[in-house]
């Protein structure tokens, strides 16, 4: 995805709900998701991490933050992870299947950078690959946030 070069209104306020799980990881895809949306003229202040403990808690503190009226978008972010007992996927597709219920009902944009690897294994290796894979799904998600914003305001605008 290219860089998309569109600024926020600067009173613009995006909330992020962060799993706990793997949360060195996940802070990694923070930490450019922030960076981007500073690029687009979010100050840092308007910007709300909750954490939750896991990923399966996201969808129930997006909604209560998209129904909470600050927020122009809400986004999830989490590693989940295959533990040997086949659960992550069912999970994965709980979290986005809620996400996307929470977006259909409130109206509010709701992105998410809920990744779940086919093969994620706790040594160095795949740590750092993931590290730096989450640096890209951060940028990518903050990049279609602005995008995703832009298209409503722009639906909001007289005579569009």
């Amino acid at each position: 995805m290219q860089a998309t070069h569109r600024t926020l209104d600067p009173a613009t306020r995006v909330a992020v709900v962060a799993a706990g799980w793997h949360r060195d990881i996940v802070d990694a895809a923070l930490g450019a998701l922030r960076a981007e949306l500073a690029g687009a003229g979010l100050d840092a202040s308007k910007v709300e991490v909750v954490d939750v403990p896991g990923a399966f808690e996201i969808p129930l503190m997006a909604r209560r933050l998209a129904q909470s009226g600050r927020h122009a978008a809400v986004i999830g972010v989490a590693l989940v992870v295959n533990g040997g007992i086949y659960r992550h996927e069912f999970v994965a597709a709980a979290v986005i299947d809620g996400l996307m219920r929470v977006m259909l009902d409130t109206g509010v944009p709701v992105l998410s950078a809920v990744l779940t690897p086919r093969d994620f294994h706790d040594h160095d290796e795949h740590r750092r690959f993931f590290t730096e894979h989450f640096v890209v799904k951060g940028a990518e998600v903050a990049r279609a946030c602005i995008q995703t914003l832009a298209a409503h305001q722009a639906l909001d605008r007289p005579g569009a």
